[in-house]
């Protein structure tokens, strides 16, 4: 799947603190969030839970300068294929299509960025 990096809510957690971890778990990387971007704001239902809605909150956020993420221009590029396994592409936003990504709402969302940088 192509999507923004992001995932659950843990029991406890708030939005802010969420993203945050999820970042130093997918990326290894310490974030500064920057300020609220979108919260979804039409019905989506869940993938993998039956009768369950979604709902995505989405942040900008900063990356620290000294910080280096292996990235590739190719999908799906992995060192090793497993279950879990991940890779990070950067596009620029006037290359980018709501096509490439995999989720409805990550869509909506490419389309927004498009709009409004």
């Amino acid at each position: 799947m192509t999507k923004f990096p992001g995932g659950g809510l843990e029991y406890g957690e708030g939005p802010i603190e969420c993203l945050k971890r999820e970042c130093r778990e997918e990326m290894e990387l310490d974030v500064n969030v920057t300020q609220h971007f979108y919260t979804t704001d039409f019905f989506q239902p869940t993938r993998f839970f039956k009768n369950t809605q979604l709902i995505s909150i989405y942040y900008r956020f900063e990356i620290p300068d000294n910080k280096q993420i292996r990235t590739s221009k190719e999908k799906f590029d992995f060192e090793k294929e497993k279950n879990g396994s991940q890779s990070f592409r950067w596009i620029s936003i006037s290359e980018l299509t709501p096509e490439e990504m995999t989720f409805p709402i990550d869509q909506k969302v490419v389309e927004l960025l498009k709009r409004n940088f």
